[in-house]
């Protein structure tokens, strides 16, 4: 057993904020496992590599011994979390979230012990709230404090709306905290003022207000905004290991240390000696690329599917050859000699018409091996081409 000074400096290291972290100390010490919260909104059916860094935090306080309960947001995520927003966010209906949380926690599993944790959904206890009691919860802050978000008070001075529902989604998810006797919530740094409003709120019904430690925010594959499955930057947990290893491959260099530090689960001595390296040119940028790549291919998927992932990439990006094994896509019939465009629609490549068009304007789509450019190129018969779409999905057509 870690002793609690130890605990605090394993699960403070990579943290932004912890408020406070004598309280986290002091709460440690009390010798009881704390109830650790982490609450995740369901916004699309994928959780990414963003998730996994707060996800990761929750499985280092089940390794210290303490209890890990993970809230699906499914009443929450009909609100829309407006954190970040210059905009009014529109609500979500209840068929679009229950679609989203079909396998959040079975992809949770793939980084905290599911079986030992407390998954719980917050309709339950929302769901529930009467008109009086929802009124009684906002009479407990006031409007000058929701305006002390930042998104909020840019969005009140621009003139810009701001809809009313949106200052209840801090209210409810810190009523989450009351309900759920959080010691600690989790969260990314942009969370830290709903984190903050769930310990007032427990304060103030009487409660011992929670730890609240936030995590730094990854950025996306773009290299520049934060991963999120809107702004289509991000690496999904269930990406296919070729697709998850091209993705890494393809993160500009500016960002190895921020993957080496938040996405990889390297010691904090073996990740310092990477970037040394990296830093003096002992290690190259690519080289440690994909050194990262395999190592994340492996977290997710095992190490046999790294190795296979690194050969893929080789095989077909550096060497530019075609890979050994090639998945088969039977062509409907009446689409024998359809453009490109139509294609590509059909074989999952291309979500729309006028999405193939795009892929295609952007040389992202090759047939045997050649670049076409254009959306209406055709052939009398699509069988056994090789559709390519990026560098890492191919398709045979029969």
């Amino acid at each position: 057993m870690l002793s609690p000074d130890e605990q605090v400096e394993i699960l403070a290291e990579r943290c932004v904020d912890v408020v406070t972290r004598e309280d986290l100390a002091a709460r440690i010490r009390d010798g009881r496992p704390l109830r650790v919260k982490l609450g995740i909104d369901p916004s699309g059916p994928m959780l990414h590599l963003g998730h996994a860094v707060v996800l990761r935090q929750l499985r280092a306080f089940q390794d210290c011994g303490h209890k890990a309960v993970l809230v699906v947001g499914d009443f929450t995520a009909q609100i829309g979390d407006p954190t970040g927003r210059d905009n009014s966010r529109k609500p979500r209906s209840r068929e679009e979230v229950e679609a989203d949380m079909i396998s959040y926690s079975e992809q949770a599993a793939a980084i905290i012990d599911i079986d030992s944790a407390e998954v719980r959904y917050n309709s339950e206890w929302l769901g529930k709230l009467t008109f009086a009691e929802v009124i009684g919860l906002c009479a407990r802050t006031t409007v000058a404090r929701m305006l002390e978000r930042d998104d909020f008070s840019k969005r009140y001075a621009d003139g810009a709306s701001i809809g009313l529902h949106e200052f209840m989604y801090p209210i409810a998810v810190a009523y989450d905290s009351v309900v759920l006797d959080a010691d600690v919530e989790l969260g990314g740094t942009e969370q830290l003022f709903n984190l903050l409003m769930g310990r007032r709120l427990q304060s103030d019904m009487g409660r011992r207000p929670q730890i609240c430690m936030t995590l730094p925010i990854l950025e996306g594959t773009d290299g520049v905004q934060r991963m999120g499955k809107s702004l289509n930057n991000y690496i999904a947990l269930r990406d296919e290991p070729a697709q998850m290893f091209g993705k890494i491959m393809s993160l500009p260099d500016a960002l190895l240390e921020r993957y080496w530090r938040l996405a990889a689960v390297r010691t904090k001595a073996e990740t310092d000696a990477i970037l040394s390296d990296l830093s003096s040119g002992a290690l190259s940028a690519r080289d440690s690329k994909m050194s990262l790549a395999e190592d994340i291919v492996r977290l997710y998927h095992g190490a046999d599917a790294a190795l296979g992932a690194r050969a893929h990439f080789e095989k077909t990006v550096v060497r530019k050859e075609m890979p050994d094994q090639i998945p088969s896509f039977a062509l409907p019939a009446d689409l024998g000699g359809a453009t490109l465009a139509k294609v590509l629609v059909a074989a999952g490549f291309a979500e729309s018409n006028r999405d193939a068009q795009r892929l295609i304007a952007a040389g992202a789509v090759k047939v045997d091996g050649t670049r076409i450019d254009d959306a209406k190129h055709a052939v009398s018969d699509w069988r056994g081409k090789v559709l390519q779409k990026g560098n890492h999905q191919f398709v045979r057509l029969t």
